[in-house]
């Protein structure tokens, strides 16, 4: 489970510098758009190979739901807010998903929201916050499209958690990403999104958002969500931004700074507080 964790974490935190870069390439929601559906063509692949057969009927409105909110809804409301907002703000906003995801497992799950855990969870978030160093919210209809977003990602974890724990991961996250991505290329044929600048680092940025960040990220995250606590599973994403970070220092040469140092301490702390265990020492 750790090493899930840790891809998850490795994959989503480096894909900050590479979605920064691909914004010189592309559209932002075309971008999203080549992501997914090169995302569930790669996922196509695989479950053919391995025949792995449809899904059961009975689950595919399950699936398609979910394909649409987490894929489609999440993804487009972070892009869209972050025209009139910065990309670190609406980072914090759309990281706030553990903390509804931990609201609606108190109340669908059995998951009690205890005070150790609203502790925990304001604690990383704080965290995020002073990592990014930020100020405020010019645009507040942006923010309350972002956070729309980080509720529907929490909606689609609880949907997942109750109706999907069952099914093949790779059954599960290829057809909600097939579900995602055709209605992602029907909204982007509809609604002129601008020219793409093909090139090579172009290239890459889709190659990597496909294959790592759609298709291989969002099945460990299927396998992660299915196997802990809702919740825990949601607050421990909090590590993707520490190495997106970290990764804007080493790759990006952005400066080291002592409120990055002091997000990351908030963040991991937060983390411990929600995931350990009543009792533990």
């Amino acid at each position: 489970m750790l090493r899930a964790l840790a891809i998850i974490w490795l994959i989503g935190g480096l894909n900050w510098v590479v979605m920064k870069t691909a914004n010189t390439y592309f559209p932002p929601i075309l971008f999203v758009t080549w992501r997914f559906g090169t995302g569930a063509l790669i996922l196509l692949t695989v479950a053919y190979l391995r025949k792995i057969p449809l899904p059961d009927k009975k689950f595919l409105p399950w699936i398609f739901l979910t394909g649409i909110l987490m894929i489609v809804l999440n993804n487009i409301a972070a892009q869209v807010g972050m025209k009139t907002i910065s990309a670190g703000m609406a980072a914090v906003l759309n990281y706030t998903a553990p903390l509804w995801t931990a609201i609606l497992a108190h109340f669908t799950l059995n998951e009690r929201l205890t005070r150790r855990k609203i502790f925990g969870i304001f604690t990383a978030l704080l965290g995020l916050y002073v990592l990014m160093g930020l100020q405020g919210v010019d645009d507040l209809s942006a923010a309350f499209i972002i956070i729309l977003g980080a509720i529907v990602m929490a909606v689609s974890n609880i949907i997942v958690k109750l109706k999907l724990s069952k099914q093949n991961m790779i059954q599960l996250t290829t057809w909600q990403m097939v579900f995602g991505a055709i209605v992602l290329v029907v909204y982007t044929s509809l609604v002129p999104q601008g020219e793409i600048n093909w090139c090579l680092p172009a290239v890459l940025c889709v190659i990597y958002n496909g294959l790592l960040a759609s298709a291989l990220a969002f099945f460990l995250w299927n396998y992660v969500l299915t196997h802990i606590e809702a919740s825990s599973a949601s607050i421990a994403t909090l590590v993707a931004p520490v190495v997106g970070v970290l990764g804007g220092v080493v790759i990006l040469g952005e400066p080291f700074t002592i409120q990055i140092v002091v997000g990351m301490i908030l963040i991991f702390a937060g983390i411990l507080i929600v995931v350990k265990k009543r009792g533990a020492k």
